[in-house]
């Protein structure tokens, strides 16, 4: 029976690219975007034709419950859970809205909860899985003119230390990857001389990329549940 995962985000950037690395290794996928479903529609295609991928499609906001249980109905058995949608949100704290810091707060952590409530039952019941959470390094050191991408992602990395210990006796693992500045949409807002000036600081003098998060997501399926509870920095040295 082929291992199956569930792909938060999926549609772009990190997401996409950790949907690629599970279909080349055999998983069939369970794919989740908020808006754009006919970029999930064109992923699973590829995947479909290139590894023969069952892929399962699924649009809506993570940071809802109803619908984030209507995704579970349709994946009862999860062994893999991904979780990697988010947004961000630029701007000094004092001009941010409730409504603002609310949308941030449910589809950067609430939806983790959600996800991971659904998930856990049955990983539980097996005796086995695996739960890996796309965070950054501002969870872990804060950023200004960030404050609420950075309070959600220390959320996260909060979350994902907790939740470790509950499921350890379990055998399921729990960690983060911490990510630094990876080259996403996300950060397309940043100028090339915001971009130049940030790299500057970063010791492997480059941004990352999409493909080397989901390198090191596949490293994290093939460690042993031993591994759990760990923040996994990656970020060049930047922090």
């Amino acid at each position: 029976m082929k291992p199956i995962a569930l792909v938060t985000g999926a549609s772009r950037g990190i997401g996409k690219e950790i949907a690629r690395m599970l279909a080349m290794h055999g998983y069939t996928l369970h794919l989740v975007c908020n808006k754009n479903i006919m970029l999930l529609q064109e992923l699973a295609a590829e995947l479909d034709t290139a590894y023969g991928t069952v892929c399962h499609l699924y649009c809506g906001d993570v940071g809802n419950i109803e619908f984030v249980s209507s995704v579970f109905q349709s994946a009862p058995r999860v062994d893999v859970l991904i979780n990697c949608a988010g947004i961000s949100h630029f701007g000094l704290l004092s001009d941010m809205t409730p409504a603002e810091w609310d949308r941030i707060l449910s589809t950067n952590l609430s939806s983790v909860f959600y996800t991971c409530k659904y998930a856990v039952p049955g990983m539980v019941q097996a005796h086995k899985g695996c739960i890996i959470n796309i965070s950054s390094v501002w969870g872990n050191v804060g950023a200004s003119m960030e404050a609420a991408y950075s309070a959600t992602k220390g959320g996260v990395n909060a979350l994902t230390k907790a939740l470790a210990k509950e499921l350890a006796p379990s055998g399921i693992a729990v960690n983060a990857i911490a990510c630094g500045l990876i080259d996403t949409t996300m950060n397309g807002r940043l100028s090339e001389e915001e971009i130049a000036a940030i790299v500057a600081d970063i010791p492997a003098d480059r941004m990352g990329t999409p493909e080397e998060v989901a390198d090191m997501v596949w490293h994290l399926l093939q460690s042993p549940p031993y591994l759990t509870g760990q923040i996994i920095t990656l970020d060049g040295g930047w922090t």
